[in-house]
């Protein structure tokens, strides 16, 4: 099968370009870096170049459409250019999908999202959202990514399936990111500062589990569906510095600041219809997969991180 991914020489990409690869899929990489394999094909287009998107996902049969800003800092930083990738992009992916005939499209969403949600806890797919709740335009963006899916599906019938990711890590993960940060900081022995008092958290999912879960979503169980992809319990800020500690085998030095604007402090978020319909539960454990990538990280991959 003809498979393109939008981002594939990203972190989340470059790992769902080998489980696509490693099964059989003729995958094409959509992004204008370029992969980190050289037996797939590269299609050096932006998400917002419909013409070049068009080019890339002729005789496709599914496109994951993964490629967004999806650094909040950047996003608050420079919010126009974030608004015309996360949403503008989803829009041309979603028309050059249409134009090519492509039988499915698969977005990265987030759990996020579940910041404007409202109804009790834990949150399901089906929780209201409150559009005034959003707070960060992050959020926003997101939740007008996944309204783009829903609308194509009814004016014109383009099937989608929407993917809300906890908070992915491992091999390959951006060098900005928390656990890379505090990770590199460790092993410099420079103190670590925390954004508030550390008790925000994230169900972090580890890459291997959040990828089947990508591979399982392609069955029709997937089809016009969204997903909670959480990992197998909430992590807060401050344990992630004590789950270091235990790797590192040694105390780290901790502060705290003011907290960072429109963070997302976490919401309890179900992730039973994944389990149910795509029998996928995440296996691997926080510090399990913390350790993974500190082993990783200290074997110089990590000073090249995608």
């Amino acid at each position: 099968m003809r498979i393109a991914v939008t981002g594939g020489a990203g972190f989340i990409g470059s790992h769902l370009v080998d489980a696509l690869a490693g099964r059989g899929d003729q995958v094409v990489v959509v992004d204008p870096r370029p992969p980190h394999r050289a037996d797939v094909e590269h299609a050096d287009a932006d998400i917002t170049d419909l013409v070049g998107l068009r080019q890339a996902f002729a005789g496709c049969a599914v496109v994951f459409h993964l490629a967004a800003v999806s650094n909040v800092n950047h996003v608050y930083a420079g919010p126009v250019e974030a608004l015309d990738v996360n949403v503008g992009g989803t829009g041309r992916v979603w028309q050059a999908a249409r134009d090519c005939e492509v039988g499915r499209v698969l977005l990265a969403s987030t759990v996020w999202v579940y910041a404007a949600a409202t109804g009790p806890e834990p949150l399901t797919e089906t929780s209201p959202t409150e559009v005034g709740g959003a707070g960060h335009l992050y959020t926003a963006t997101k939740i007008a990514a996944e309204m783009v899916a829903h609308s194509f599906q009814e004016l014109y019938g383009q099937a989608f399936t929407i993917l809300r990711y906890g908070i992915p890590f491992g091999p390959r993960m951006r060098e900005e990111l928390v656990i890379p940060r505090f990770v590199r900081m460790a092993l410099a022995r420079e103190p670590i500062s925390i954004d508030g008092d550390g008790s925000q958290y994230r169900n972090y999912v580890y890459i291997d589990d959040l990828i089947d879960a990508h591979l399982r979503s392609l069955g029709p169980a997937g089809e016009n569906a969204t997903f909670n992809l959480e990992g197998p319990e909430p992590v807060s800020i401050r344990r992630i510095t004590e789950a270091l500690a235990g790797v590192l085998g040694r105390p780290l030095d901790v502060s705290f600041g003011p907290p960072r604007p429109g963070d997302y402090g976490g919401r309890e978020v179900s992730g039973a219809k994944a389990a149910a319909e795509l029998g996928w539960v995440p296996r691997i454990r926080f510090e399990e997969g913390l350790a993974r990538f500190v082993e990783w990280y200290t074997e110089g991959a990590g000073r090249r991180p995608a």
